[in-house]
């Protein structure tokens, strides 16, 4: 999923599917995530994503991409299970040295866990060694397999050395946790189909005490809840097996039945060190995943310019038309405004979409509690509504080149009803920077001079 949005992301900037002002307006409409700029990426993705053509390129990635882990998962999984079985191969002749297992179980993966731990804090260079060392490195060589439309699109995307080592080190931990689900299944399958007799044997110099030692204090994690997990120094000193010719020894044969309790603590040892602790990895690898995408997509070319033009106001060259209209003698609307307050109870559009009233709004530096989209291809009804949700002082845009028609001075006796008080103000076009001319001014004054009610005003 966090690939998937990143793909998305990176070829949405690559079309730019949205105007500076179409943007502005998205950061004014999510208000709520003004300060959280990947949520801002994110939401503006969503909002996007359907502008892109069909496959999307992040479906076909994740698709192929996947394709490869589940392989590669598959055949960890089939190498633990068959390493599980020959480690624990029992032929009857001599014991199973339990030192292989436990190797096999805890110490490599404490070793591989320790180098990718190690990695984690590499991950940003493009030759991280201990990164390129795990399996899953390959993954990107067996992408060379996929058809040549794929593989162009591929190579067109760019994908950051910081999420790309990432993505290699939660799926290498992925990778490593279905081996040793192998190795867990192997040892519980040759359990219960074999009776076995374990042994512990080693060409150092290791005395019984000295052993029993070293395998308490593995079995920490587990000791004080399952004790008899834990084999006693009388076990450690009965199993230890010396190749001094092809026959066992008496005391060994004697005590051949409680050679099979070893499995407890082995079963035990896979599931702490190979598999709880190979989950602990697996999820702090996704966190880092996570933290890669949000960084990966915060430095993508074009993201900044994006991320500047959501949140930062259009700043416009030209002066807003602030002398007074032309009018003759007696006909001059003297209920008129030179500047408007910082604030309104309601914004209100005539024919405006509410990302048009947003924009506007944010241009001439007003704010309101609500916006609302009036006239237009609305129905009386639903202007009537929107007329029952408005009070104290409205604020009303209208287009200056589209003189007042009789459907604008019926809503607006209407809303002259229920509100205190309603400024208009006609707009130029944006392109325009709004400015409106004497001339449109003109037509808007002697209309309202007609109504003359004492609640409207005119913004000059």
């Amino acid at each position: 999923m966090n690939l998937t949005f990143y793909l998305n992301l990176c070829a949405l900037l690559k079309q730019n599917p949205a105007s500076r002002e179409s943007n502005r307006a998205f950061g004014l409409a999510h208000v709520l995530i003004k300060n959280k700029p990947f949520e801002q990426l994110v939401t503006w993705t969503d909002t996007y994503k359907e502008t892109l053509k069909k496959p999307l390129l992040s479906e076909t990635y994740a698709s192929y991409l996947y394709g490869v882990t589940y392989a590669l998962i598959v055949i960890a999984f089939v190498l633990g299970l068959l390493s599980g079985i020959g480690l624990l191969s029992y032929s009857g002749d001599e014991p199973v040295n339990v030192v292989y297992f436990m190797a096999m179980v805890a110490f490599l993966p404490l070793l591989t866990m320790t180098l990718t731990f190690f990695s984690m804090f590499r991950a940003g260079s493009m030759r991280s060694v201990l990164v390129h060392l795990s399996p899953a490195f390959w993954m990107e060589k067996a992408l060379s397999f996929l058809p040549d439309m794929v593989q162009e699109n591929i190579k067109a995307v760019k994908i950051n050395p910081l999420l790309a080592n990432w993505i290699i080190i939660q799926r290498s931990q992925l990778i490593a946790l279905f081996f040793s689900l192998g190795l867990f299944l192997a040892l519980i399958m040759v359990v219960v189909t074999k009776d076995i007799a374990f042994s512990w044997s080693t060409t150092l110099h290791i005395t019984p005490e000295a052993f029993h030692h070293f395998l308490y204090a593995l079995s920490l994690p587990w000791r004080e809840l399952f004790p008899s997990a834990v084999p006693s120094l009388e076990l450690i000193e009965q199993s230890q097996y010396f190749r001094l010719g092809d026959t066992l020894s008496e005391d060994m044969i004697k005590h051949a039945h409680k050679l099979g309790e070893w499995w407890k603590y082995l079963a035990l040892m896979t599931i702490f060190y190979a598999v709880i602790l190979r989950l602990l990895m697996l999820m702090l690898s996704i966190w880092g995943l996570k933290r890669a995408v949000k960084k990966s997509c915060l430095v993508l070319p074009g993201a900044v310019k994006l991320l500047s033009e959501i949140n930062e106001p259009i700043i416009s060259t030209h002066a807003y038309n602030t002398e007074a209209p032309f009018m003759e003698g007696d006909h001059l609307y003297r209920r008129t405004l030179t500047h408007l307050d910082t604030s309104y109870d309601v914004v209100q559009g005539w024919a405006m979409s509410k990302e048009a009233l947003l924009l506007l709004s944010d241009t001439m530096k007003v704010i309101a509690p609500v916006h609302f989209e009036v006239g237009g291809m609305n129905t009386l009804a639903e202007d009537s509504e929107m007329i029952s949700k408005s009070d104290g002082e409205v604020l009303l845009f209208v287009k200056s080149w589209e003189p007042p028609t009789m459907d604008f001075i019926d809503y607006l006796k209407e809303l002259t009803q229920k509100v205190d008080k309603v400024i208009i103000v006609p707009v130029g076009t944006l392109q325009k920077s709004y400015v409106t001319t004497s001339k449109e001014m003109d037509i808007w004054a002697r209309k309202l001079i007609t109504e003359d009610d004492a609640k409207v005003w005119l913004k000059q």
